[in-house]
């Protein structure tokens, strides 16, 4: 780490990996221990609070800090933090837990993945949440069903991880430790980071490539974990990537990385979160576009944007740059926005997801203005599939 970086959220990066000794002991002792069945995203939250991706948290959340990031968008001690990190369980396990106990986290083949030394169990309000951190009690939304499908108990503490998943996209998975060990080598002081979960299409390429005008590199860190069953799959998605940064960015001024989190369709907390989150990773910007981590009609369409006035912007630490909605001109002759394009919307090449996937599927790559052409053959490849 370097002082040349923006500091992680909360001063230092808090590494919940327990050490080769450790893991060695509490393996052993483990067997002797409750356990619990954790599913993915749980799985997906040990992984980013052992490589201090979630810092400063040491672990799930107790009532306290829970209670106020669903309230007030803080953790307890004042920090911003917008979305809440928990596991659950059912009243019956709960009620078999001792408060100071040691609990094994084992994945669903039964292979321990974390320790959990429970500090607190409480319940919850299901409703209160899906309210404040999603805008809905909708169960159609995809965050609120998960939430509605958890355990009616939240248990608190820290943990020491021992293991994690299977490492897809090895090659593309920095820690914080290792982007920020990447960002310094190259000398980078300023760097912007890019959220996405779906192909980069032109409009993503020319939001990115403006804020690639005034920082030293971008970090572009599309998110690997669990996503909506409609979204594009993250190995074709990476392949987008590989082809778009292979013919159009300049090589050292662009690194590709993957954010293994699960995706909470949060809309604007989820800005925020994600905006904390590539703070860790090294970043002193991060680019907030239209309805951003939003799904549906749940959010408006800006209102990602306007949050942030919401925080301290010292407090918060990462500067957010935001972009309205660009598109292709054909009068302009060139990708613009509301803010710089005086054209009818005649002029302009927008097409929706819908039609996207009508082309790419009969095998039609859609207009240059629109899409880059080795990304469109990627997507069309990808869908050559036999549809069930």
């Amino acid at each position: 780490m370097t002082d040349s970086l923006i500091a992680p959220h909360g001063g230092e990066l808090i590494l919940n990996m327990a050490s080769d000794t450790e893991q060695a002991t509490l393996l052993a002792q483990a067997q002797t221990f409750p356990h619990i069945t954790i599913g993915s995203r749980q799985l997906a939250d040990l992984e980013m609070l052992a490589i201090g991706a979630y810092s400063p948290l040491h672990g799930f959340m107790t009532q306290a800090d829970y209670l106020s990031v669903v309230n007030t968008m803080h953790l307890s001690n004042g920090l911003p933090w917008s979305i809440p990190i928990t596991l659950s369980t059912s009243e019956e396990l709960a009620n078999n837990l001792s408060l100071g106990a040691q609990i094994a986290l084992v994945n669903d083949q039964g292979t321990v993945q974390a320790i959990l030394t429970l500090e607190e169990k409480y319940t919850y309000d299901k409703h209160l949440e899906a309210r404040q951190v999603y805008r809905t009690e909708d169960k159609a939304h995809p965050g609120v069903n998960v939430l509605y499908q958890q355990g009616e108990v939240l248990l608190g503490g820290p943990v020491r991880v021992l293991a994690l998943q299977t490492q897809h996209f090895a090659q593309y998975r920095y820690t914080p430790t290792q982007s920020r060990a990447l960002f310094a080598d190259r000398g980078w002081k300023r760097v912007v980071g890019f959220q996405t979960r779906n192909p980069v299409h032109r409009a993503h390429e020319y939001i990115q490539k403006c804020a690639m005008e005034t920082v030293d590199g971008l970090f572009l860190h599309p998110l690997v974990g669990d996503t909506k069953g409609d979204d594009i799959p993250a190995d074709v998605r990476m392949r987008c990537y590989e082809v778009l940064l292979e013919n159009y960015y300049p090589a050292d001024r662009v690194i590709l990385g993957v954010l293994p989190a699960a995706m909470r369709y949060a809309g604007p907390r989820e800005a925020i979160f994600h905006a904390l989150m590539r703070k860790n990773y090294g970043c002193s910007h991060f680019i907030v576009g239209r309805d951003h981590a939003g799904v549906g009609n749940y959010y408006g369409t800006y209102d990602a944007h306007y949050i942030f006035a919401e925080f301290d912007p010292a407090a918060l630490g990462i500067t957010p740059m935001f972009f309205d909605h660009t598109f292709y001109c054909r009068t302009c002759d060139a990708m613009a926005s509301k803010k710089t394009c005086p054209h009818s919307t005649d002029q302009h090449v927008t097409l929706s997801g819908t039609k996207v996937r009508q082309m790419l599927q009969s095998g039609q790559i859609p207009p240059r203005e629109f899409s880059r052409p080795e990304v469109a053959q990627v997507l069309i490849e990808s869908m050559k599939q036999p549809i069930a």
